[in-house]
């Protein structure tokens, strides 16, 4: 199908509010700021859809395109989630172990903790990611069918890692102790 510029502002014009129509009803309400987004993301895949045929016209263009915006609302709330997630552990992990109480560590860039914690051996990646989850030693002993012992001393150990690997990047300032 060929899909001029002159047509397709034609549908967007025609569809505009049954697509946000559709990105309100299923974008949660902590997230509308994201509406637009959500709303050049649905026109940008129909638009791609349009250009390679993919638009079999087995239902009406409006219904093909609300069906596409409630889709992209809803990758739009689990992105939106994640990254709240991420921000949320990422803060926690750094005030809670590399900030010290005068404040003189520089910033932590949560792109440079992400990548150290990667860089930690699984054995002390997974307990770390867990503790500072929220989960508490006994539920980590359990779920990982580990004594308690060990799990506290590889919290231990693995703050201990993360500190020198965070150090050697000149990220942490302090000597706080773990």
């Amino acid at each position: 199908m060929q899909v001029t510029n002159e047509a397709f502002t034609a549908i967007v014009e025609e569809t505009k509010a049954v697509v946000i129509s559709a990105i309100r009803q299923h974008l949660f309400e902590n997230y509308k700021h994201a509406v637009e987004d959500v709303v050049q993301e649905v026109y940008l895949r129909a638009f791609r859809s349009l250009v390679k045929g993919s638009f079999e016209k087995r239902s009406k263009l409006s219904t093909w395109l609300y069906t596409i915006a409630k889709n992209e609302a809803i990758r739009m709330n689990y992105r939106l989630k994640r990254e709240e997630q991420k921000k949320d552990f990422i803060f926690f992990f750094s005030k809670k172990t590399f900030v010290s109480e005068n404040d003189e560590s520089p910033e932590l860039d949560s792109g440079e903790i992400v990548e150290k914690i990667g860089l930690l051996p699984v054995r002390f990646r997974s307990i770390i990611m867990m503790h500072y989850e929220g989960t508490k030693e006994e539920e980590i002993a359990e779920k990982l069918e580990l004594p308690r012992g060990t799990v506290k001393s590889r919290i231990h150990k693995g703050k201990i890692i993360m500190r020198g690997l965070l150090k050697k990047a000149g990220l942490e300032a302090n000597n706080e102790k773990p």
